[in-house]
């Protein structure tokens, strides 16, 4: 992402509760590219690392798919490890009381950022 505070990640309206995610990435603390999403869950924008706990794949397999089919949880598509979509602790699989790595999104003007240099 370019130089700055923030950077856009999607409009808001691309974020419906408990649905699909919008998957972009971040740069990792070695410099490389890694995956990232933002979902929405009730009402709340929230964005990790797109990286399982339990063997670092994504969760969703590209198709931004992160939710269970209750919709009240993350689920790894290639091991069914949940999270809560809240917080991303595992509550559920090899990597229970794990979390994943959480990003600083905000919803501001319709549009959903996140804050590159956090306070």
């Amino acid at each position: 992402m370019a130089a700055g505070t923030t950077g856009l990640i999607c409009d808001s309206s691309a974020l419906v509760d408990s649905g699909r995610a919008v998957r972009f990435e971040i740069t990792g603390p070695d410099g490389k590219p890694q995956p990232a999403i933002a979902l929405r869950y009730q009402g709340r924008v929230y964005g990790y690392v797109n990286a399982c706990r339990h063997i670092p794949i994504e969760l969703d397999l590209e198709d931004g798919n992160v939710f269970d089919l209750s919709g009240q949880y993350l689920v790894c598509s290639m091991h069914g490890a949940l999270y809560l979509p809240n917080n991303g602790r595992c509550v559920s699989g090899p990597c229970r009381g794990q979390s994943l790595q959480a990003l600083p999104l905000y919803e501001s003007d319709g549009k959903v950022w996140l804050n590159i240099m956090p306070d």
